[in-house]
């Protein structure tokens, strides 16, 4: 009964509903790829089916050469619903299914959209949908416009919506590396990333904060961005100055690779961007340093902000994870971010998702080094165990940069990364809140024992 009580969950709903999408992006791709492409197994049209609708951008063949023009409008599709992310899509079907949405509506939906579970959800959604199309139309055209005769507006429509939902996913065999000098291009790549990836209520609050700035309209109400959207800006910007120096260190300072210091420069900014879970990439992953990898190990487990088109744990728990930290150290009572607090509640939660995907990610990285090459001694695979922990971490965290081993993998290996893109767009807490559905609430306490630690 607890189960079949769970199934009206509004948790357990997206579940079902994103392993049906996925499902039926499959049939579809494999009803294009048929009659064009008879060698194409059903794991690997999952695969791709997949990496689209969890925007990850993994792929084992090229979409711009395996796939005809029908596969690549299924699979473009299906990035577009990853993007708009499944809550924002279901909330959005219900507001127009009847036209009015209940409490729990609004409380389950603004928990994962919002940080404040009171706003005007159908005004909100419409607002999203409609600026994400914008957005990305605007980004089409520009690239088009830059480049005639390497994008076709289809071509740059792809790249756009690809880029704007964070998957990766690219038409040219070798993604974006022919532009890896081009300024305006790798401007317009990292526009798209960074808006797709800030959340959808730091957008709306950063457009309607930089209207009344650059109208000075008097007729316009006082607007301050929110504590919330502040950190959510501040954290990133950060993210993308240490990821910029540090790989440009790595790279250029360390190892001394050879090239136009303009050229390093932007090379180095465009991977720090793309780690936080775009997937586009203007050089060769698999060339770059031990040093530079771990680096995005890094920046692709934190991700993007909550409610966004990006991955990982998000930088808002990476941000309470430091607080949480830091006062410790001080010994303070209370983790504390800018002028406010973190709720213990909150604080509790980054702790334990931090955990549970540091588990997930060591045990499909344990399992993935067992099926691609357990088997083999050391010096035959050396080097193998930071690529698959890499692999791991970019679909866990559906990112979708490779060093290379993905099209090499076994079938098991392909499923554990099929799961692994499913676990990390849905999110670990979303799974657990499934969970828990079904558990006992315990209305006592029991007694309290101190123990030692370290």
């Amino acid at each position: 009964m607890k189960i079949l009580k769970s199934l009206n969950s509004p948790v357990i709903f997206p579940i079902i509903f994103f392993a049906l999408i996925i499902f039926m992006g499959s049939i579809l791709l494999y009803i294009t790829e048929i009659n064009t492409n008879s060698s194409i197994s059903w794991t690997d049209l999952l695969f791709t089916a997949t990496s689209a609708a969890c925007v990850t951008g993994l792929t084992v063949v090229d979409t711009g050469t395996y796939f005809s023009e029908s596969g690549q409008i299924v699979i473009l599709c299906l990035i577009q619903i990853g993007g708009f992310g499944i809550m924002t899509l279901t909330s959005l079907s219900i507001y127009l299914w009847r036209r009015q949405t209940s409490i729990t509506d609004r409380i389950a939906v603004g928990q994962v959209l919002l940080h404040d579970t009171r706003f005007n959800l159908g005004k909100f959604l419409i607002e999203i949908v409609s600026w994400t199309l914008l957005i990305e139309c605007i980004g089409a055209l520009i690239i088009y416009f830059l480049e005639p005769n390497s994008f076709s507006l289809f071509s740059a429509l792809f790249h756009s919506i690809s880029a704007f939902c964070n998957a990766g996913f690219s038409l040219f065999p070798d993604n974006l590396t022919a532009w890896k000098g081009d300024w305006c291009m790798n401007l317009v790549f990292m526009s798209l990333i960074i808006l797709g990836g800030i959340g959808f209520s730091v957008f709306v609050e950063s457009k309607n904060y930089i209207k009344k700035f650059f109208l000075k309209c008097k007729s316009l109400p006082d607007y301050q961005l929110s504590w919330y959207s502040k950190m959510v800006i501040r954290t990133s910007i950060f993210l993308i100055i240490i990821g910029w120096l540090s790989i440009y260190i790595s790279e250029y300072v360390g190892y001394n690779r050879i090239m136009i210091l303009d050229d390093a420069l932007l090379t180095c900014l465009f991977q720090s961007v793309t780690s936080r879970t775009a997937g586009f990439n203007t050089v060769d992953i698999g060339q770059m340093t031990n040093v530079s990898l771990v680096i995005i190990l890094f920046l692709m487990f934190i991700g993007g902000a909550p409610g966004s088109c990006a991955g990982g744990i998000k930088l808002t728990t990476f941000r309470v994870i430091v607080a949480s930290i830091v006062s410790e150290l001080k010994g303070k009572k209370q983790v504390v971010i800018g002028k406010y607090a973190i709720n213990e509640a909150a604080v509790k939660k980054a702790m334990v998702l931090f955990v549970i995907s540091i588990m997930v990610v060591f045990i499909a990285a344990f399992t993935l080094d067992f099926t691609e090459g357990g088997d083999k001694p050391h010096h035959v695979v050396r080097g193998q165990f930071l690529e698959i922990l890499f692999e791991s971490v970019s679909a866990f965290c559906t990112v979708g940069l490779s060093t290379g081993l993905t099209p090499k993998l076994s079938i098991i290996g392909k499923w554990i990364i099929i799961l692994l893109m499913f676990i990390g767009r849905l999110g670990p807490f979303v799974l657990i809140a499934a969970l828990q559905s079904v558990h006992d609430i315990q209305y006592y306490k029991l007694p309290e024992e101190n123990i030692m630690i370290g």
